[in-house]
């Protein structure tokens, strides 16, 4: 195993050089990867050290057999299977034989760019916090083996589409394993209590920052409303957050707000001091200061930067 401690990682690029893992085939570009394992490099046996993603990922096993810890639930990965993690809990991964593994990873940003912003509402099985391997038939597997290859073509060409054509192909390739496995799934009966907690937040909040981008709600929620929509104590809620996803409910709060405000600054003509009372902030200055200390730019110039852009 590589000692790197609890690894957290934004990327699967950042995860494999943590890994020390050879990284030469990344596209940097988006938040989206497509490998062939075989072809990263793998010395086997693998045991990978302890890693928290802030990625999504798709793993189609064709050949190969592998093993995922999450928490204390370890699944055995075989031939024909199809397995889904989301950004969640730390976890450890092992390979024993990689012949035809397909493995794709993509963010949120990418997810709600080339495929919509209501992708939960038409993915649910996105937010749950663990699901198990499926074994699927052959048939299945086969058809969505040559969407894999388009992917994977697509993603090795350079193309000023690229990224559309890939994410209307991820958008099949969704719509296909919702269709085939998780046709009545909902992520809210996954799991244990403490799980089940975390899924009703995350749903919560996308749900209000839809509304908040429809106008059907006038200010962001605050933790203790979050807490008040789970009959819990904020303090309660905000435990079960940190010790299931490793940030903070505000941190949380803090990078929708974020998505959010820079979709008001782009795409609205809602004035800053507005855009400040509708995100929950008391002063013009204090979002002032919140938006650039993760953007480096002020609203004001982040917007004029946008318009200069068009």
């Amino acid at each position: 195993m590589i000692e790197a401690g609890n690894i957290e990682s934004n990327s699967l690029f950042e995860l494999y050089t943590a890994l020390q893992l050879p990284v030469d085939l990344f596209d940097l570009t988006a938040g989206f990867t497509i490998f062939n394992l075989n072809e990263i490099g793998f010395k086997l046996p693998f045991v990978s050290s302890s890693y928290r993603p802030n990625f999504f990922s798709f793993l189609f096993v064709g050949d190969g057999k592998g093993r995922y810890t999450i928490d204390d639930q370890t699944f055995e990965v075989v031939p024909h299977s199809i397995y889904f993690t989301n950004p969640s809990n730390y976890r450890t991964f092992s390979w024993n034989e990689i012949n035809d593994i397909i493995l794709i990873t993509f963010d949120e940003s990418f997810l709600k760019k080339y495929i919509g912003e209501d992708v939960y509402t038409d993915f649910p099985f996105l937010l749950t916090e663990l699901v198990r391997p499926k074994v699927v038939s052959d048939d299945f597997f086969q058809d969505v083996k040559l969407i894999n290859q388009q992917l994977l073509d697509t993603y090795l060409r350079h193309s000023p589409s690229k990224y559309k054509i890939i994410g209307h192909l991820l958008a099949v390739i969704l719509f296909q394993i919702k269709e085939h496995i998780w046709q009545d799934y909902n992520p809210i009966y996954e799991g244990n209590r403490s799980s089940q907690i975390v899924i009703s937040f995350k749903r919560l909040l996308e749900q209000h920052y839809r509304d908040l981008s429809a106008g059907k709600a006038e200010i962001a929620f605050r933790v203790q409303d979050y807490a008040f929509a789970q009959n819990l104590h904020p303090n309660y809620l905000s435990s079960v957050i940190k010790s299931k996803t490793g940030k903070n409910i505000t941190t949380w709060i803090s990078e929708k707000s974020l998505i959010e405000a820079r979709s008001l600054l782009k795409n609205s003509t809602r004035s800053i001091k507005e855009i400040t009372y509708k995100l929950g902030f008391t002063e013009t200055a204090h979002f002032s200061n919140f938006f650039k200390k993760h953007t480096g730019l002020s609203p004001l110039r982040y917007r004029q930067s946008i318009q200069q852009s068009n």
